[in-house]
C-alpha cells in the first residue's frame, strides 16, 4: 500500500448553523468595538508571527505528515519564511497603510475637504488550499487582521495534520469571536463559501473558483480569488540556457510543481529544444541525485493527484507527445509508487487536443512547445486564458518589454519563477480566469478595508447658489460657467 492510501482525511468539526453562530458573534464582537486601533492590530500580527515563529518544528512535521515527505528545508523556505516576512512587512507599515489618503476637492464647491479613509468590512472568509497549507492560511489573515477584521479561516481536508495544527494554535492565540478555524471536508467547505461574509478570500482551482463565486453571489459577499492556470515560460532566443536556467528548475520543482505560479509549459526556439532538453538533464541531475528516496524531493499529496498526473502523462503518449523522463538515480517505478512520488517529465511534440495543455498541471510534467517567432509564442498564450504569471527568461530588453506589453497576466518575472510572490511590497493576484482581485502589501489591505469616501464642507460658502430656486441672474450665469469651464 502506497503513503497515500494511508492517509487519513479530516472530519467536520463544525455543522453549518454553528458556523454562521461563529459568524454572527464576530461580527457582534465587531460592531461592539469598533475598528481597532494601531496598537491593537499590531498586538494581533505580533501573536501570528509568534505563534509561526515559535511553531516551527510543529508545522514542519505536520506538513510531511500530510504529504507524506517533505523536507523540512522547504517547508521552513517556501511557507514559514514567506509567512514571516509577510507579517513583519505589514508590522512596519501598517501605521502609513492606516493614513486617509488626501484627496482634491472640486474648486467649484470652495471651501471644501475630501479624503480616504480605510474602514475595516468586518468578518473575512479565509478557503485556503492544500499544496501550501501555512502560507496560504497566515498570508490572507495578515491583510485582514492589518485592515483590522476579524476571521474565519477554512483549511484544506487534504492536509488534516496541518488544518488541525493550525485550528489548535489559532484557538491559544486569539478569541474565537477574533480569529476562528474551521476544518472538514467539501460540504463544511460549501457551507462556509455561503456565509454571509463581508469578504470572502479563496485560494484554489478555477473549476472550484466558480463554485464559491457562485455560492458567494447569493448574499452579495465580494470575494477575491487566487486561482491558478496555465502560466507559460518564454525562452528568449538567444537566451544562454547553458548558464540561465536554474530559476526556472527551481520554480518548477518547488514543491515537486505543486504550486500554482509553477511554471507549467515552456516555450522555446525550434532551434533550440535538443540544448534546453540536455540543459534540464544536467541541471535537474546537480539539484536531485535522487529523487524517489530522496527527503528533499516532495511526495505528491495524495494517491487522487498521483494518478490524475499519470493519467494525463498517458494521455500525451497517446496523442503523439514525446516524454523524456528525468530520473538522474535510475530508481525504479515501483520505487517511485511506494513513496507517492514522481520524477520530472518533459513532454515534446505537444498540442492542444492534450489535457497537458489544457488544464493546470500542478506536478512534475513539463511540456515544451516550439516556436519559429516570439510573435508566434505570444500569439499562442494570447489565446489561452490569462494565466496568473507570465515568465520570460531573457537578457534582451526588446523580448521582455514584447511579452509584458502583449500578454495579459496576473504578474510578469524575468529570469525567476516563483519568487516574485515573496516579494512583500507588491501584490499578488490573477486576472481572468487566473483570480480576480489581489492581497498582498498595500493592496492587501486596502482588498480588505471599505475605501470610504469623507466629504466636508467648510464655511462660509456659495452652496445656496446652486438650491432651489434655480431662476435669477446669478444663478444662471453660475450653470453657464460651469457647464462651460467645470
Amino acid at each position: 500500500m502506497s503513503v497515500q492510501a494511508l492517509r487519513r482525511e479530516s472530519s467536520p468539526s463544525l455543522s453549518e448553523d454553528q458556523m454562521r453562530q461563529t459568524l454572527e458573534r464576530q461580527r457582534a464582537a465587531f460592531l461592539e468595538h469598533g475598528p481597532p486601533s494601531y496598537r491593537e492590530r499590531r498586538a494581533k500580527l505580533e501573536a501570528l508571527a509568534a505563534m509561526l515563529f515559535d511553531n516551527q518544528d510543529r508545522f514542519v512535521e505536520a506538513v510531511s505528515a500530510d504529504f507524506g515527505n517533505r523536507a523540512a528545508g522547504e517547508t521552513l523556505r517556501l511557507e514559514l519564511l514567506p509567512s514571516l516576512m509577510a507579517v513583519r512587512h505589514t508590522i512596519r507599515h501598517l501605521r502609513s497603510w492606516m493614513r486617509p489618503d488626501r484627496r482634491r476637492s472640486h474648486w467649484a464647491t470652495w471651501p471644501s475637504r475630501a479624503r480616504i479613509e480605510f474602514q475595516p468590512l468586518g468578518v473575512i472568509g479565509i478557503i485556503s488550499p492544500w499544496n501550501y497549507p501555512i502560507y496560504l492560511a497566515t498570508g490572507p489573515l495578515t491583510g485582514a487582521l492589518a485592515a483590522g477584521n476579524r476571521a474565519m479561516i477554512k483549511p484544506s481536508e487534504l492536509t488534516p495534520e496541518t488544518s488541525a495544527l493550525i485550528a489548535e494554535l489559532i484557538a491559544k492565540t486569539y478569541d474565537a469571536a477574533e480569529v476562528s478555524v474551521t476544518t472538514g471536508g467539501p460540504d463544511v467547505a460549501r457551507a462556509f463559501s455561503s456565509l454571509p461574509f463581508d469578504h470572502l478570500l479563496f485560494t484554489g482551482s478555477t473549476a472550484i473558483g466558480r463554485h464559491v463565486m457562485r455560492a458567494a453571489s447569493e448574499n452579495l459577499v465580494p470575494v477575491t480569488l487566487e486561482l491558478g492556470g496555465k502560466s507559460p515560460t518564454f525562452i528568449g532566443r538567444n537566451f544562454p540556457i547553458r548558464s540561465g536556467l536554474g530559476g526556472l528548475l527551481t520554480g518548477k520543482l518547488f514543491n515537486a510543481g505543486q504550486t500554482c505560479v509553477a511554471p507549467d509549459y515552456i516555450l522555446v526556439h525550434e532551434s533550440r529544444v535538443d540544448e534546453l532538453v540536455a540543459q534540464l538533464r544536467t541541471d535537474v541531475a546537480a539539484m536531485y541525485a535522487r529523487m524517489a528516496d530522496n527527503p528533499e524531493y516532495t511526495a505528491i499529496i495524495n494517491e487522487r493527484h498521483r494518478e490524475r498526473l499519470v493519467g494525463a502523462l498517458e494521455d500525451a503518449r497517446q496523442k503523439g507527445a514525446t516524454t523524456l523522463e528525468i530520473n538522474p538515480g535510475d530508481e525504479a517505478p515501483e520505487r517511485f509508487a511506494e513513496t507517492g512520488k514522481l520524477p520530472l517529465t518533459l513532454l515534446l511534440d505537444v498540442n492542444d487536443d492534450m489535457s497537458v495543455m489544457q488544464d493546470e498541471i500542478f506536478g512534475p510534467l513539463l511540456p515544451i512547445k516550439t516556436y519559429s517567432t516570439l510573435d508566434e509564442a505570444i500569439e499562442y498564450v494570447n489565446g489561452k486564458p490569462r494565466p496568473l504569471v507570465a515568465y520570460v527568461f531573457s537578457h534582451d530588453n526588446s523580448e521582455i518589454r514584447a511579452v509584458g506589453r502583449r500578454v495579459v497576466s496576473g504578474a510578469l518575472s524575468t529570469n525567476a519563477t516563483a519568487t516574485h510572490v515573496a516579494q512583500d511590497d507588491i501584490p499578488f493576484g490573477g486576472v481572468g480566469a487566473s483570480g480576480i482581485g489581489h492581497y498582498h502589501a498595500r493592496e492587501g489591505f486596502r482588498t480588505f478595508s471599505h475605501q470610504k469616501a469623507v466629504y466636508q464642507q467648510l464655511r462660509p460658502n456659495l452652496m445656496h447658489l446652486i438650491a432651489p430656486p434655480y431662476e435669477g441672474a446669478i444663478k444662471e450665469k453660475l450653470l453657464e460657467f460651469l457647464l462651460r469651464f467645470g
